[in-house]
C-alpha cells in the first residue's frame, strides 16, 4: 500500500523540539490543516462543520531514517525504563504513523483548510487521512491507561518576563507557556546552567531550567 499526503499541517512549531507529546493538552495551540494537490477540493469538506473534533492520521516526517526498536523509553517514565513500542505512543514506530485528536475551530471551504486547536504536529507534517471524532464510538470512560495512570506529568513553573511576553499575541504566549511547562528537554539533561533553544511562532526561545523553574531568558 502506498500512501500520499492529502494535506499538510501548519504549526508554530517548526522543529520537533518542544512539541507537546500528546494532542489536546495545550489549549490555544492553533494550527491549520491545508488540503493539497488533487485533494484540494471543497466537496471533501462538506458536512465537516457538524463535528467538533477530528482524528488526524499523519506521518512522523522528522525521524524517517531513525533506527526502530521493539522497546522505547517513554519520557513520562523519566526516559530510563523500557516499554514495548506498541504500549506507547512513541514517535519511533515502524511505519512512522501518528494519530491525533484535535478540536475544529473553523472549516474554510474556499481555501480548503481546517483551523484546529491542540495539535501535536510539527509545521509541514504530512497528513494521510482525516476522520471525524464521534463521541459514542471514540470516547471511553473508566478505563485503564497503562503507565500513564500512575505517572503524571510533572509540570515546570515557567517564568516569561513581560518584556518578552509582549513579543507574542496573548494566545501565543499562553500556548508557549503551556508547552514549556511540559519540559521539552531530553529527560537525561539536568544541567541547570545549560541554555536551550526552541523555535516557536517564527522566533527562537532561549531558556534554562533551575530547581523546577523554567526561565525564558531571550527571544530572538
Amino acid at each position: 500500500m502506498e500512501l500520499e499526503p492529502i494535506a499538510f499541517f501548519r504549526s508554530p512549531f517548526t522543529s520537533k523540539f518542544g512539541i507537546p507529546r500528546q494532542s489536546s493538552i495545550i489549549e490555544g495551540l492553533h494550527g491549520t490543516v491545508e488540503l493539497a494537490g488533487s485533494y484540494r477540493n471543497a466537496d471533501g469538506l462538506r458536512g465537516l462543520e457538524g463535528y467538533d473534533y477530528l482524528w488526524l492520521i499523519w506521518g512522523f516526517s522528522a525521524n524517517r531514517g531513525a533506527v526502530k526498536h521493539f522497546t522505547v523509553r517513554p519520557p513520562r517514565l523519566g526516559g530510563n525504563r523500557h516499554v514495548g513500542v506498541w504500549a506507547t505512543r512513541s514517535s519511533f514506530r515502524p511505519n512512522n504513523l501518528g494519530l491525533s485528536s484535535v478540536r475544529i475551530l473553523s472549516v474554510d471551504k474556499e481555501y480548503c483548510k481546517i483551523d484546529v486547536d491542540g495539535a501535536d504536529l510539527m509545521d509541514g507534517t504530512p497528513i494521510f487521512d482525516i476522520k471525524p471524532y464521534i463521541e459514542y464510538a471514540d470516547s471511553h470512560t473508566g478505563i485503564r491507561s497503562g503507565f500513564t495512570d500512575s505517572n503524571e506529568w510533572k509540570r515546570l513553573k515557567v517564568e516569561l518576563p513581560t518584556s518578552l511576553r509582549t513579543l507574542f499575541t496573548p494566545e501565543q504566549a499562553s500556548a508557549l507557556e503551556q508547552a514549556l511547562s511540559l519540559d521539552p528537554r531530553p529527560h537525561y539533561h539536568t544541567d541547570p546552567h545549560r541554555t536551550y533553544g526552541m523555535p516557536f511562532a517564527g522566533k527562537e526561545i532561549k531558556f534554562h531550567v533551575t530547581e523546577g523553574i523554567l526561565i525564558v531568558t531571550e527571544v530572538e
